[in-house]
């Protein structure tokens, strides 16, 4: 298989595994409270456990990567999640429920982004940019296909069969997609290594122990970076239509708003494609963090001029949307390609625990000064992550 072929095979499969997992709990939840009478506050609570696994074990999926079983992590992964969602109507009650979501978060840990990057980033090298770009254009629509699609099979027969049927297709299109994409890279990336590995003036540069790596200042400022990152966009967009309403915008147009976010990152990423032998990575990068900056500062100002929530949902739509390929370059530029799976991962710990958590730390800020409060706050989180990515890549370069 070509490399092409195994990129795309990663696509359509992250767009599927993505649909049929992560994003089947938000397309599903409504459902599970009217038809179970499960209470929401639960549900979402058990999704925030599931998420704190993934980000909990994302280091040891990491480690696999690095050792070079990338691949069967992957594809396992993604297997067993489709079986854990396909028994969620066998469920006899809430605990079996929220358990099986449970076993989905350990799962998501080995087959979402970030190890599908991480592979990508350790076969391909200083190739990876593109090849991750092609990636999240395809699957950035994999929220596009699993609200319609459950919703559509939910009212021809039961949420029951909606659940059935993502099951069906992460285990039998997503996974073996994943499996053989990755499979492709890794074989490939081996053959590659090990000519390199025969030439007669090859040295081998030694590797930094991992634990050096995660002890030193540009790991902890580029990780402190991205999680302020991730924060920034958890609690607005996790608290955007009751942020609108509470800055008088019309309900229409805050579901309008809502809904091109996704649109938004695709286009960010597209444009990013145009201007990428015009940009440098770090510009680009500093482009994330400073669109975030600016449109919390939108979102802030738009009780006076409503116009401004456009702005908002273009600059963060794009700047987060270009972060999800820009984190793991910078990872790879500021770190190095050695042991960039446990590197990763340990990263995707602390972006994924703030990610989780986000959703609750905007009610506390909310109920501590209401939304005006919620939104300077992560503010000052997206200007000091920037700051402290320049920093890591002070810190990166200096002897």
């Amino acid at each position: 298989m070509s490399p092409r072929r195994a990129i795309l095979c990663l696509a359509v499969g992250q767009t599927l595994v993505w649909a049929g997992t992560y994003y089947l709990f938000p397309a599903l939840l409504l459902r599970w409270e009217a038809a179970e009478g499960w209470s929401k506050t639960t549900l979402t609570g058990g999704f925030t456990a599931a998420l704190i696994l993934t980000a909990l074990f994302s280091p040891v999926a990491g480690r696999l990567i690095d050792r070079g079983l990338g691949p069967v992590a992957m594809g396992a992964a993604a297997l067993v999640a489709s079986v854990a969602i396909a028994c969620l109507p066998l469920a006899p009650d809430l605990t079996v429920f929220v358990g099986l979501w449970l076993i989905v978060g350990v799962c998501m840990s080995a087959c979402l982004y970030e190890p599908c990057f991480a592979i990508i980033t350790r076969t391909r090298g200083a190739d990876a940019r593109r090849a991750i770009t092609l990636v999240t254009l395809v699957a950035g629509f994999a929220s596009t296909i699993s609200f319609p699609l459950s919703h559509a099979v939910a009212e021809i027969r039961d949420w029951q069969a909606a659940a059935v049927l993502f099951g069906a297709l992460t285990a039998f299109v997503a996974a073996p997609l994943l499996f053989f994409g990755a499979n492709s890279l890794e074989r490939r990336h081996r053959s590659d290594e090990a000519e390199r590995r025969a030439a007669p003036d090859f040295q081998e540069a030694a590797a930094r122990p991992v634990r050096e790596v995660l002890r030193g200042p540009t790991f902890i400022l580029l990780a402190l970076a991205f999680t302020f990152l991730s924060i920034n966009h958890a609690v607005l967009i996790n608290h955007l239509l009751p942020i609108m309403d509470d800055r008088g915008i019309p309900e229409a147009t805050a579901i309008l708003v809502a809904s091109l976010m996704g649109p938004m990152q695709v286009a960010g990423r597209i444009v990013m494609m145009l201007i990428e032998r015009r940009a440098s990575n770090h510009a680009i990068t500093s482009y994330c963090f400073g669109a975030l900056v600016i449109s919390a500062v939108c979102l802030f100002t738009a009780s006076w001029w409503p116009l401004l929530v456009f702005g908002f949902v273009f600059l963060q739509g794009s700047g987060i949307g270009i972060s999800s390929i820009m984190k793991p370059v910078a990872i790879r530029e500021l770190l190095g390609q050695a042991n960039f799976g446990a590197i990763s991962g340990t990263m995707a710990l602390m972006t994924m625990a703030g990610f989780a958590f986000s959703p609750f730390l905007g009610s506390l800020l909310w109920e501590a000064g209401g939304y005006d409060l919620a939104i300077l706050v992560v503010t000052a989180m997206a200007l000091i992550g920037l700051v402290g990515y320049w920093t890591a890549t002070r810190t990166a370069s200096s002897p």
